[in-house]
């Protein structure tokens, strides 16, 4: 049923697209025709595939490594809360830096390449995943805590055994905001400066005045968005129902 819905939205928003553009006769470079679009989709569809494929790499790694890095560090503040008190203020500090403001410093300092990229997608996703994986580390029921000390229980086996298989929900949550974050990130980095990507792809159209081939490459944007969502989605249901023991 939630698939027929999502078609049935699909089919509606370019219904109104067509409508809007066939009603007010504005010009192709403009907005262009659902039809444009997909030719266009059609007849660069090698070169968007190309670009696709170098976006997806950026996103997938710095999806990983944000990850990673996320958890380790989580874990390690709610191991220490000395590190806790001083690291956690500095990472909310840093978010009233503007992520997007440090690209072309990443570019300077990481080349036009890939690396530049991931960088920018790590740091992007990295405090979503950091926070909610923490957020989930520090509640869990004071009762566990009780019983393990009761039992004498070292601080890293009851991480291990009880507060990580807890989190593991809160740790699904934000690995899905990460997974919305991340092509963000990888996208600022190729518009700031790159040779390939879709967000390479979508400046260098608009800039030949390819509307049509800017759409196509922000469609294949989203459904690679959307693509990752889903499947990210899917490892936090898992990571649930683990949590859970089903």
């Amino acid at each position: 049923m939630k698939g027929k819905d999502t078609l049935l939205t699909l089919v509606i928003g370019l219904g109104l697209w067509q409508a809007a553009v066939t009603l007010t006769d504005v010009p192709h470079f403009i907005l262009p025709s659902p039809s444009r679009v997909a030719q266009a989709l059609f007849i660069h569809r090698a070169t968007i595939f190309d670009h696709t494929l170098a976006t997806a790499t950026e996103v997938v790694l710095g999806l990983v490594i944000g990850t990673i890095l996320g958890t380790v560090t989580a874990v390690q503040l709610a191991l220490f809360r000395t590190a806790e008190r001083l690291i956690l203020p500095i990472l909310v500090f840093t978010q009233a830096v503007p992520v997007f403001a440090l690209a072309p410093l990443l570019t300077l300092w990481f080349g036009y390449g890939i690396g530049s990229k991931i960088v920018m997608t790590v740091l992007i996703i990295f405090f979503p995943v950091t926070s909610a994986f923490h957020d989930g580390l520090t509640r869990t029921d004071n009762r566990f805590h009780d019983l393990a000390h009761a039992m004498g229980a070292r601080k890293v086996r009851f991480m291990w055994h009880v507060q990580i298989p807890s989190a593991l929900p809160d740790l699904g949550t934000g690995l899905k905001l990460a997974a919305v974050y991340a092509p963000i990130g990888a996208v600022i980095g190729e518009w700031v400066g790159a040779s390939k990507g879709l967000g390479y792809l979508m400046l260098l159209a608009n800039g030949r005045a390819k509307i049509d081939l800017m759409f196509a490459s922000l469609i294949v944007l989203a459904c690679l968005t959307v693509l990752l969502h889903i499947v990210v989605g899917r490892l936090a249901l898992w990571l649930t129902r683990y949590a859970q023991g089903k």
